[in-house]
């Protein structure tokens, strides 16, 4: 990387400030932006962002102002983060962002995630990740930003053969989330192919870790074992994930900023999927508490079962993952138990 900037769009989210912090202490310099919309608590969006630019207690709102360019910045950015409460669904705002800032490359986090949610919500997830996604993709091209990594899902690969490679047709997504995300992997293509961006596809697996989304599974189980709450569990418990850390994500999107053209590479644990059950289980030790269960019925948009073919990030951006399942359930645990004073107000 030269002396421009890295522009992480979803810095205020869970795998998106984690990019940002990875990406500070190799030393670059860096531009984040979020929408900071209430999806989830934002408390949880103000703790990641101040926890990045201030020293200080982050238990607080983000303290922002207007730049020259009329842009929402946080008042302690500094010379090597700065960070703009910003929607890529504005096109406006974001070809100010590139008229501000040079940039070397793209990581864009920012989505709305969910499977559920986006059956209630469908609209948003197309503006969002497709129509946000397109916005930045001409972006690059009218300023001469040649490089996106492009964050995508496991969702795609419903129905398939396991563990899932690249190669396989994902034609049949089963929600409105996996079809928004697919609309914005096939415009990136487009753009690749009509203006020569070099695209990198990651599609992420059921991410865990600290300080994590508290519609995920992980999260919420921490949170209603520790409060003596009823789990809500759609199905059986049977059905697994290949569970993948928050870290080792991080660190492949990071790699994945190496020049390839246009790619797809599965970021995922790489091992036999875990069951829902199994992962319960070891929060109740980690935790010391027993889990109540309330089960519900299985969900028709949810997948049975996810398992990443890992073969094809190896080989092209020497990439693996670090942290087993167990090491970081436990990593989890401890962030959960030592920052009660900021989820014992987060809402599910």
């Amino acid at each position: 990387m030269d002396d421009r900037r890295i522009l992480v769009t979803g810095a205020a989210g869970f795998i998106g400030s984690k990019i940002v912090e990875l990406l500070l202490a190799e030393g670059h310099k860096v531009v984040g932006v979020d929408n900071l919309n209430d999806y989830y608590d934002v408390s949880l969006k103000n703790y990641r962002v101040n926890s990045l630019l201030i020293e200080k207690d982050p238990h607080q709102d983000i303290s922002l102002s207007n730049d020259k360019q009329g842009l929402r910045k946080a008042d302690f950015s500094n010379e090597d983060y700065s960070f703009y409460q910003l929607d890529i669904e504005n096109q406006k705002d974001v070809n100010a962002l590139f008229k501000t800032f040079s940039f070397a490359s793209v990581l864009n986090l920012a989505a709305r995630a969910g499977v559920r949610y986006s059956m209630e919500n469908p609209h948003v997830y197309m503006t969002t990740n497709a129509n946000g996604t397109l916005n930045l993709l001409e972006a690059m091209r009218h300023n001469g930003v040649k490089k996106m990594v492009l964050a995508s899902t496991s969702s795609l690969y419903a129905g398939q053969k396991m563990p899932f490679v690249e190669t396989l047709s994902v034609n049949t997504p089963i929600s409105p989330y996996a079809a928004s995300k697919k609309a914005a992997e096939v415009m990136a293509f487009s753009y690749h192919n009509l203006y020569n961006l070099d695209i990198s596809v990651v599609r992420y697996f059921t991410v865990f870790g600290p300080c994590g989304r508290p519609d995920m599974c992980m999260f919420r189980f921490a949170e209603w074992i520790h409060n003596n709450v009823p789990i809500e569990l759609f199905g059986d418990g049977e059905q697994s994930r290949d569970f993948t850390f928050v870290e080792d994500i991080a660190r492949g999107t990071i790699a994945a900023q190496k020049e390839l053209g246009y790619e797809i590479i599965n970021l995922g644990g790489g091992n036999n999927p875990v069951s829902i059950n199994s992962v319960i289980e070891q929060i109740e030790l980690s935790l010391g508490k027993k889990a109540k269960i309330n089960r519900k019925s299985f969900h028709k948009a949810d997948m049975m079962s996810t398992w990443a073919d890992i073969s094809k990030a190896k080989s092209l951006i020497e990439w693996s993952p670090q942290v087993s399942l167990n090491d970081g359930i436990q990593k989890t645990m401890e962030w959960h138990k030592v920052n009660r004073q900021l989820l014992n107000d987060i809402k599910l």
